[in-house]
């Protein structure tokens, strides 16, 4: 019997690597397969996981917080609030009042809606793109669109933000085809949608009727532009479409003009915004849509630029191909809808109705994201072209980042207050505690009580000493204190511990009435917080 052979087996280095490429090419497969097939969907389900990734971490603020207490009202409390602020929000409010009844509230399904509608924006702007000049358009102005900063805060904030920019490009979509449909002779249905959406959409926020006036520039300059070209037979604009835009626009101006009435005299909940200053140019070059990143908003107005410029430049040469013709038509749509409402809102303030702040402008977004792809589009090879969208999307790294950071809101600290009360409760589970609203750093008129509405576990079971009047009882946003030195001695009952919530000197302070009327009543000072404008202390009997 012979004695077998032994030795070592030597293994290919290849052999572990071969699988692992083969998924990986399988994987991209799949996803380059679902662009082409699908990239609507697959753009907008991709814009509502980026939005919503981490949209829980950052805390709450005032804003936000406006939208909790009016979304958790029932319906005759909030029609009474309506009647007497932010009944520009009303719209939203309500929604976000159905989505909590089946959800419930935490920070999180606050701001799921805007992660959602910002993914269906994200797919409309793919297919408003490919209407207006091909896939590969739609697909590269769904993705830049995903990537502005700007579009990445308002995918993560509890406000109707969101919302308008998914309204913006839903009221162009629906115009735009019934524009078309127009020349068949099958555009009345189409019509028809177009007036409930623009009706929809002002309702929701009054500010997009700015994109119905943007609709008709749009308008007035493509017709002005075939005349003038004099070129195919069936021209897009004619004087029938022109008719039955300005029919279904009216309609819906007629019957949206009473909460606009009702909205205008509730003007004084923008006294906050200010004239025309010298942060105005930063505000409009990179807050706006670009989240004051100056270098990020560099170079997306210089895309912007180069897609506008080349557009032309190929239109206007002897006989342009479709594809110029298409694209040039894409910045008579798009162009409006980011000139004309900063344009308007900026005229307004300067003649001293003080409307323009960069959230405002929110409704550009998608075109703004339209007139970059024209730009990036321009490079024809694919590689090339990924290329050159990578560079966008790594951009958008570093302000994509710091929206979902804990204190990306206005610096807002109140999660961690929050936890400070949550944690050192914990160990009295049942114990009766008061507490004492102070005011916000920067709201004065405002109580501390916005803390316990935005985070509500932490203050379960603690009676309120200080509020006399309830804002959800009166129609009002915000409970107001009464009489520290009457309502803290009627309430305190059996009470031995009161924690006092409020903001940092520079807020309208008044923990030192709260002391003095606690140490009346026995109790000391057992502990001190500050975090960021929060402070909190918490008051011992005995």
């Amino acid at each position: 019997m012979s004695t077998p052979q032994t030795g070592s087996i030597r293994v290919p280095a290849s052999a572990g690597v071969a699988p692992v490429r083969s998924r990986l090419r399988t994987g991209s497969a799949a996803v380059g397969l679902a662009l082409v097939r699908t990239p609507e969907l697959t753009i907008g389900a991709f814009g509502v996981l980026v939005a919503a990734a981490f949209a829980w971490v950052p805390s709450l603020w005032y804003d936000e917080a406006a939208t909790v207490t009016s979304a958790q009202r029932s319906w005759p409390q909030l029609w009474a609030e309506l009647h007497s602020v932010d009944a520009v929000h009303g719209l939203y409010y309500a929604m976000i009042h159905a989505w909590f009844w089946l959800v419930g509230y935490t920070p999180f399904t606050l701001r799921f809606p805007s992660a959602l509608a910002i993914g269906v924006a994200a797919g409309l702007v793919v297919a408003l793109g490919r209407r207006l000049g091909g896939r590969r358009l739609g697909i590269t102005a769904g993705l830049v669109f995903i990537a502005l900063p700007r579009v990445q805060w308002a995918g993560s904030e509890g406000r109707p933000y969101a919302t308008v920019t998914t309204l913006a490009v839903c009221l162009t979509l629906v115009g735009l085809t019934a524009v078309r449909r127009t020349r068949t002779g099958r555009s009345l249905r189409w019509w028809i949608a177009y007036g409930a959406v623009a009706l929809v959409a002002v309702t929701f926020n009054a500010y997009l009727a700015l994109a119905v006036v943007a609709h008709a520039v749009a308008l007035g300059w493509t017709l002005l532009a075939e005349r003038r070209s004099g070129r195919g037979p069936a021209p897009l604009v004619t004087r029938d479409v022109v008719v039955r835009w300005a029919v279904a626009a009216g309609i819906a101006a007629v019957a949206v003009s009473p909460l606009v009435l009702e909205i205008t005299a509730q003007s004084k909940q923008v006294g906050w915004i200010g004239p025309i200053s010298e942060r105005t140019i930063p505000q409009v070059f990179a807050t706006a849509w670009f989240g004051g990143s100056d270098l990020y908003a560099a170079v997306a107005w210089a895309l912007m630029v180069v897609g506008v410029v080349a557009a032309a430049v190929q239109v206007h040469r002897r006989s342009p191909s479709v594809r110029a013709l298409l694209r040039a038509q894409a910045v008579r749509v798009a162009l409006p809808l980011v000139v004309l409402p900063t344009a308007v809102l900026l005229l307004a303030t300067a003649f001293g109705k003080h409307l323009y702040t960069p959230k405002y402008a929110s409704l550009s977004l998608p075109f703004v994201a339209l007139l970059i792809a024209l730009a990036i589009t321009l490079v024809r090879p694919k590689a090339l072209l990924g290329a050159a969208l990578a560079v966008c999307l790594v951009l958008s790294i570093p302000t994509a980042s710091a929206v979902k950071m804990p204190r990306a809101k206005q610096d807002s600290t109140w999660a961690n207050a929050a936890s400070i009360v949550s944690a050192e409760r914990a160990g009295r589970a049942g114990a009766n505690e008061g507490v004492v609203f102070g005011s916000v750093y920067g709201h004065p008129g405002t109580t501390a009580d916005i803390i316990r509405i935005s985070y509500p576990w932490a203050f379960t079971g603690m009676t309120d000493l200080g509020a006399r009047k309830i804002g959800a009882e009166t129609g009002v946003l915000w409970n107001q204190n009464g009489d520290l030195a009457t309502t803290i001695p009627e309430r305190l009952g059996e009470i031995d511990t009161v924690w006092f919530v409020g903001g940092t000197p520079k807020a309208r302070n008044i923990e030192p009435e709260t002391a003095a009327v606690l140490a009346e009543h026995g109790f000391h000072a057992e502990q001190h917080w500050k975090t960021g404008r929060v402070v909190l202390t918490e008051y011992v009997k005995g």
